[in-house]
């Protein structure tokens, strides 16, 4: 018989029979699926029919259900400490399917019997359930007395919650101990306030014990974490490395690191070096690194110097961003097969100047002194007679096959190029300029040149007294003899037919009497202010100079200069 016909009002099965213990269980999983929260208890057995309905039957207690392996190993929730008036019945989800029993226990064994409440656990912190995590509860079974049950037409369709706070009432008006099943249901109600997110009970189950978490979602946890901790540690790692190789940008220049010694070479382009007269590979060295023809100075002067290599005065034609070997080969003269090489020295005469250039470059001695009479081709002044004094002393290379003239041209340029960087551009003032710087070259120290082109134009000046206008120069005399001679007799001295003997004629002698390098031109461009009007060189090897005002004090530094020549035999000739 289907228990939706069952009466419990009158105790029995719709033709006066009890339910049986199947029907009850359909009966029972007929509410569970109408979101009923009580299951119909037969009010009597056979034997206790005729029990007087004025005696209030004493009220079994129901069993509440067995949680399964899992749950039973989750702690319960605590219950608060006031219990407040528990709301509206929550729907009971179906009770636990008992095991089957003998066909002659059913009939005694339908009611349920009274089971005391189950002991409240202590409440544990570390494992309560995350507010959203799902949970599944047992059912727990609240007992349905006589007169208030589902099926009751004077109660409709909320006969069940009424039945409910019927109960209550009736326990509390008769101020009796609160019933097993009251008890149940508030054990329902605090495990209920345990999850305070679950406000919606007809869109979820009654999930009184929660799950165990998923392995998988441990272990998807665990390779967050990691992966968190590895993307750490890179990041750490990138940060370390960046502020490693930022500081070694810095501490490099400190450290000199980043200084390049030498370039790859072969090098390219074209550049000229000048070596001055008496310099040094530090300074030539210095010169090239500021026109990038090599690096590095140290390491250009280390190879040089282990070369061997001797600095020979003039100009040099180099590549940009050469390699040192190559650079010191050319400054030494180490390649000269390849190309047209030639060293001129400051204060040569322009006889010893060409013979130096036809032995380096091979080009006849007799069309290079063609050049030499023909001096107005290259640019020079009106009043020059010859290339005397304007072929720039120096160490020069061309390619092969360069002719004479170029050749020629380039050395005058060089001159010519000096005396405009000095300001002198009027043709016929370069020509007394290199004059001077020639007697300068001549007759005085690199380290006095200045002093001694002052005391010359004080000499020249038309007020003077002293000197009247007379240079008074050794080496002019010589020049305009033809030989070399530190010694000059009276009567060379007094020959005026020598238009370079500046002892007998007033004035600048004919021309130049030598090729003077860019110190002297310079110093004769800009000489140094002073009153001297005599100076004399009182040591050949040092070059030093003494300088005065007067010829008394002049002939004592003759007196110096001769002793000096009686202590080296053979220097002054």
């Amino acid at each position: 018989m289907s228990p939706v016909n069952n009466d419990p009002s009158n105790g029995t099965g719709g033709g006066g029979m009890p339910l049986t213990r199947k029907e009850l269980r359909a009966r029972e999983r007929f509410l569970a699926t109408q979101n009923q929260n009580v299951v119909p208890v037969p009010e009597a057995t056979p034997g206790e029919a005729g029990a007087s309905a004025e005696v209030e039957p004493e009220l079994p207690r129901p069993v509440p259900a067995v949680p399964n392996a899992a749950a039973a190993q989750r702690p319960s929730v605590a219950p608060p400490a006031a219990r407040p008036t528990p709301p509206a019945a929550e729907p009971a989800p179906p009770a636990a399917e008992p095991e089957p029993r003998p066909a002659a226990q059913a009939q005694s064994e339908d009611l349920p019997k009274p089971v005391p409440p189950a002991p409240e656990a202590a409440p544990s912190i570390a494992e309560e359930p995350e507010p959203h995590e799902a949970t599944t509860h047992m059912p727990v079974v609240a007992p349905v007395y006589a007169g208030h049950s589902a099926g009751d037409p004077g109660h409709g369709s909320d006969a069940a919650d009424q039945g409910h706070h019927d109960y209550v009432d009736h326990e509390v008006h008769h101020g009796g101990d609160i019933h097993a099943g009251h008890d149940a249901h508030y054990a329902y109600d605090e495990h209920h306030e345990a999850h305070p997110d679950d406000h919606h009970p007809e869109d979820h189950a009654h999930e009184l014990i929660p799950a165990m978490e998923s392995p998988v979602s441990k272990a998807a946890a665990r390779k967050a974490r990691r992966r968190r901790r590895v993307l750490a540690l890179l990041i750490t790692l990138g940060v370390f490395v960046a502020a490693i190789v930022i500081g070694a940008q810095f501490l490099k220049p400190l450290l000199g690191m980043d200084k390049v010694t030498d370039y790859p070479g072969p090098g390219s382009g074209s550049v000229t070096v000048t070596v001055p007269e008496g310099a040094g590979p530090k300074q030539v060295a210095a010169d090239m690194v500021s026109k990038k023809v090599v690096a590095d100075a140290d390491s250009f002067v280390k190879a040089f110097t282990a070369e061997g290599g001797v600095l020979s005065p003039g100009d040099f034609t180099f590549k940009t961003e050469m390699k040192n070997s190559d650079a010191v080969a050319i400054l030494s003269n180490k390649d000269s097969s390849k190309v047209i090489y030639f060293a001129l020295s400051a204060g040569l005469r322009i006889n010893e100047s060409l013979d130096a250039i036809s032995k380096g470059s091979g080009i006849p001695l007799q069309q290079l002194n063609a050049f030499n009479q023909a001096p107005g081709q290259f640019g020079l002044p009106a009043k020059a007679k010859n290339l005397e004094g304007f072929l720039a002393p120096g160490e020069y290379r061309f390619p092969l096959g360069t002719s004479g003239k170029d050749i020629i041209q380039a050395l005058v340029t060089a001159t010519l190029d000096e005396l405009k960087a000095q300001g002198i551009t009027d043709q016929a003032k370069q020509y007394d300029v290199v004059t001077i710087a020639s007697i300068v070259q001549a007759e005085g120290g690199q380290a006095d040149y200045g002093n001694v082109a002052g005391a010359i134009y004080n000499r020249l000046k038309p007020d003077n007294k002293e000197t009247n206008g007379l240079i008074q120069s050794d080496a002019t005399v010589t020049y305009g003899l033809g030989k070399k001679s530190f010694h000059l007799t009276d009567e060379e001295k007094a020959d005026k037919s020598n238009t370079y003997n500046t002892y007998a004629n007033v004035g600048l002698p004919a021309g130049p009497i030598g090729s003077p390098g860019k110190t002297a031109i310079d110093a004769a461009a800009k000489p140094t202010a002073n009153d001297y009007l005599y100076w004399v060189t009182i040591n050949l090897d040092t070059k030093e100079t003494k300088f005065s005002k007067t010829l008394a004090e002049h002939s004592g530094y003759v007196e110096q200069y001769n002793a000096w020549c009686a202590a080296n035999p053979g220097r002054c000739v």
